[in-house]
């Protein structure tokens, strides 16, 4: 279970992406169902750390708060600068006993220089992303994506892209109720498509994001119905030709796929908070039968829905919260 998190903060910290951390995991939510974390923020030198824009905070809690962490987290640093060798002995004894370990942005570069990443696939910002390749051959590097999970170690892009590794997180470990707490009080998407490679330097699209707002919204109201390119189009006046091109260059995915993503939070969030059959859940989230929803869960969460239900069912919440509650996240 995800309870104790403890962030590092490295000499010359980025204080957006330790913020992203701190925004996620240091505050109570309880008070909204939400969960609770066991927070500590700790240093291996505690005293006053120096940030990337050049002013200090004071760090009072060292390192041996990480002995017993469920999760570290590392946020961006100064890639230059040296990795303190009791934050290696830290992350390596996280890795060894199994602990999550997460960064964020460069973050990644400490990981890499403790081991962590040798052979496992990890992302960073992309505009680090050929240099640590470079520096660490046995990392598989992958500039494109907003975060990669391999075997209890996540690493995320730059800066917003470490909110949804860390919200992913907590939906693997405590499910998408939980992270719908979060999302909903900081005002982000509980799960966003897409990579990072549409923030690389291209040209402008013409078409921007909220082209499709209103498409989008229809479509998370009619889950439950067989929604086809074409009439997707129509309703955004399109041709089906370049409504699939500019929704895919707009949100980073197919309509299809962004669809099934969406039936998919839907569909969790149904099977942790009402008591319907399997078949009325698929029914209703646009799955069809259960059959289907299994293998979509199977394939994109690694488990069935009857698992997930027993892993994270919580006790039936009434039929308006639970409106409330599969209500998307604005």
């Amino acid at each position: 279970m995800l309870r104790k998190v403890v962030l590092i903060a490295m000499p010359h910290v980025a204080p957006f992406e330790f913020g992203v951390v701190c925004e996620v995991f240091g505050i109570d939510r309880t008070d909204m169902g939400g969960p609770a974390f066991d927070f500590h923020i700790a240093t291996a030198e505690p005293g006053a750390v120096p940030t990337s824009l050049g002013y200090t905070m004071q760090i009072d809690e060292g390192l041996a708060a990480a002995d017993d962490a469920d999760l570290i987290a590392v946020p961006a640093h100064l890639i230059d600068d040296p990795v303190h060798p009791e934050v290696v002995r830290v992350l390596r004894e996280a890795e060894a006993r199994g602990a999550w370990i997460v960064s964020v942005c460069s973050g990644a570069f400490t990981l890499a220089a403790a081991g962590i990443l040798d052979g496992r696939s990890a992302t960073t910002h992309w505009m680090h992303a050929a240099r640590l390749a470079h520096d660490y051959p046995l990392t598989a590097v992958n500039p494109d994506v907003l975060f990669v999970e391999d075997r209890r170690v996540i690493s995320s892009a730059g800066t917003s892209a470490g909110i949804d590794a860390c919200l992913h997180l907590v939906r693997t470990e405590l499910g998408a109720a939980a992270a719908n707490v979060i999302a909903r009080r900081m005002v982000v998407p509980p799960q966003r498509s897409g990579g990072q490679s549409q923030y690389i330097a291209a040209p402008v699209s013409p078409v921007q994001s909220d082209s499709f707002a209103d498409v989008t919204e229809w479509m998370l109201q009619h889950l439950d119905e067989e929604l086809s390119v074409d009439e997707l189009a129509r309703r955004a006046l399109m041709s089906p030709r370049t409504f699939a091109r500019r929704f895919r260059a707009d949100l980073g995915t197919t309509p299809a796929a962004w669809l099934n993503k969406q039936r998919l939070l839907r569909a969790q969030l149904m099977l942790e908070q009402s008591d319907l059959g399997l078949e009325s859940v698929a029914a209703e989230t646009g799955f069809g039968s259960a059959a289907v929803m299994r293998h979509h869960f199977v394939k994109v969460l690694k488990t069935t829905p009857a698992a997930y239900r027993r892993t994270f069912s919580v006790t039936t919440v009434p039929a308006a919260d639970l409106e409330q509650a599969l209500a998307p996240v604005s």
